[in-house]
């Protein structure tokens, strides 16, 4: 077995100190015996390691490779380096796999960057211990702040590493050293607390900018990322749409009196843009689609040859909001427009293929989700979606791969679990059912679906009372889930309650009127002496599904 000595201490090389240097180990021998694996990852070895982009070329491409950087203005969200991680995972897996077992040891663990830690962790999880050992060695840390590459931060998402370098480079910075430079600086770190959560101290910059800057543009912007701190906080309780709009419309003020008309169109856009989403926190739909449709008419007219990714994102946006409005072929185009002005960016394809699906379109939004995983290092929700898919066409092993793999990527994503566990309940393996029921609410506790899993599993097992809270607390989070319902009806008909189990079961059919409903309840009907009921239930059924045997053979009977 190979050893490799590592070390991981953050001063080294900033993000990525350990991944990199691993790396540097692998991918010159994994490119003699497959370059098509190096390939196949480009996206995640450059982005770990920069120092080998020379020999590891850009496969998978988007429109902000070829723009300036001032007009990136999609800047990657925390989780991406969950994908990159996992991406480097399979990608050393699979090197692993043919050359051999390996160990590392890694020294100054403890000082590595948040991607390394987190990169570690995927490893330990993803990769057999007898394929790849992690070792840690002693630790020595240095000295010094990280590497301020702040450009590199930004557009890879390092949220952390901008955090840290930044208010180390902002505390040695005066404001008149450089009012530009302080000022892009203090923005940028401020993007980035906000990105990993840290809202209040990125609030506390925007102000610290306020006091001592009277710049138009800087003013509005902070303003703006002040509103959007106040509709994005992560605490839905501490969001305030209410005073988002006194924020968002003082930028807008501002960005309106721009002098001139490509930099007015661009930065009102955006405000714009921002506003529409307050609009959308307080419930006025109809608003958020005009300030989109005025954002858009500014780009058109006045940036017609620059911000193309302004301009997809506008287009996304009214996507989203026709969508919401239940203008689903509208919201269709307007997705389509996004994704063909940049082929290479993953996300809108999620949010077409959702919306295909929604229609009945079950190819096409599989097509977009397999693209998703062709064009980004392994995307969760891609698997997660893909697995509704299968799951409504029936493939329940497909579906559940789709969601274990869901759960590989990311242990954390707590909808996967939901599914997960139904598919387990449906299977009638409650062991596992109540073991993802208890990791998806050690996640979200007050999940409504989870709880109705809770009950639904309890039930099964003959624990009645347990079973009764567990869908009373999914029904007082959500009254509007059927599968509560209905499952509290089944609890009530086990235990004799006739009565209660009809109450429950109608509340659930003026919910979704569905033949397993209504076959449910005129077995409660005849249970009830309710015969003829009972018979109306059933021929409403057979008119719903009529291929169904179960309704068919009642019918027989009767």
């Amino acid at each position: 077995m190979d050893t490799i000595i590592l070390d991981a201490d953050r001063r080294i090389g900033g993000p990525y100190t350990l991944g990199a240097a691993l790396l540097t180990h692998v991918v010159p021998p994994a490119l003699e015996r497959r370059p098509d694996l190096v390939a196949a990852h480009d996206i995640e070895i450059r982005a770990a390691a920069p120092g080998l982009r020379d020999i590891v070329p850009a496969r998978r491409r988007s429109l902000a490779d070829d723009l300036p950087r001032e007009q990136r203005v999609l800047v990657p969200g925390a989780r991406r380096s969950l994908r990159i991680a996992n991406g480097l995972a399979e990608f050393v897996h699979d090197h692993l796999a043919r050359t051999g077992p390996l160990t590392l040891t890694v020294s100054n663990l403890g000082e590595a960057d948040h991607t390394d830690v987190e990169l570690v962790t995927v490893l330990r999880r993803r990769i057999d211990p007898d394929l790849l050992t992690i070792e840690e060695g002693p630790s020595a840390p240095g000295t010094g702040s990280l590497p301020a590459d702040f450009d590199r931060y930004r557009d890879e998402g390092f949220h952390h590493a901008m955090d840290e370098s930044g208010l180390e480079a902002l505390r040695g910075l005066a404001y008149e050293d450089g009012p530009e430079r302080w000022q892009h600086l203090l923005q940028r770190v401020a993007a980035s607390l906000e990105a990993i959560e840290r809202e209040d101290e990125a609030r506390e910059l925007y102000d610290r900018a306020r006091r001592v800057s009277t710049d138009p543009k800087h003013r509005a912007t902070a303003a703006y990322a002040t509103a959007m701190i106040l509709v994005r906080h992560h605490d839905h309780a501490r969001r305030d749409p209410e005073q988002a709009l006194a924020w968002i419309n003082e930028a807008i003020t501002i960005t309106s009196l721009l002098p001139d008309p490509r930099e007015r169109a661009f930065h009102l856009g955006f405000d714009l843009n921002g506003k529409a989403l307050v609009e959308v926190r307080r419930g006025r739909h109809d608003a958020a689609m005009d300030l989109v449709r005025q954002a858009i008419e500014l780009a058109e007219t006045h940036l017609p040859d620059e911000h193309p990714i302004h301009r997809l994102v506008l287009y996304a946006n009214r996507g989203q909001l026709l969508a919401l409005a239940g203008r689903r072929e509208a919201a269709l185009a307007d997705y389509t427009r996004a994704i063909e002005a940049d082929p290479g960016y993953p996300d809108y394809y999620l949010d077409r293929g959702n919306l295909l699906h929604e229609l009945g379109r079950s190819e096409e939004a599989l097509a977009d989700y397999e693209a998703v995983m062709r064009l980004s290092p392994p995307f969760p929700e891609a698997y997660y979606n893909r697995s509704e898919l299968r799951y409504a066409a029936g493939d329940l092993p497909g579906a559940r791969a789709d969601l274990d793999h869901t759960l590989e990527l990311d242990p954390e994503f707590a909808p996967a679990y939901v599914n997960r566990c139904g598919l387990h309940v449906a299977a009638g393996d409650y062991v596992r059912a109540r073991r993802d029921v208890e990791r998806g609410l050690a996640l979200a506790p007050r999940d409504a679906h989870l709880l109705c899993v809770l009950g639904q599993v309890e039930l099964a097992e003959g624990f009645y009372p347990e079973s009764r809270v567990a869908f009373d607390q999914s029904l007082e989070l959500d009254p509007e889930l059927v599968a509560a319902w209905a499952g509290r009806a089944e609890l009530a008909f086990e235990r004799g309650d006739n009565e209660a189990a009809l109450g429950d079961l109608s509340r659930a059919l003026k919910l979704e009127e569905t033949a397993e409903l209504l076959f449910n309840r005129s077995l409660v009907y005849r249970a009830a002496g309710l015969v003829r009921q009972a018979r109306q239930d059933l021929l409403r059924a057979a008119e719903l599904a009529p291929e169904d045997e179960d309704v068919a053979h009642a019918l027989s009977e009767e």
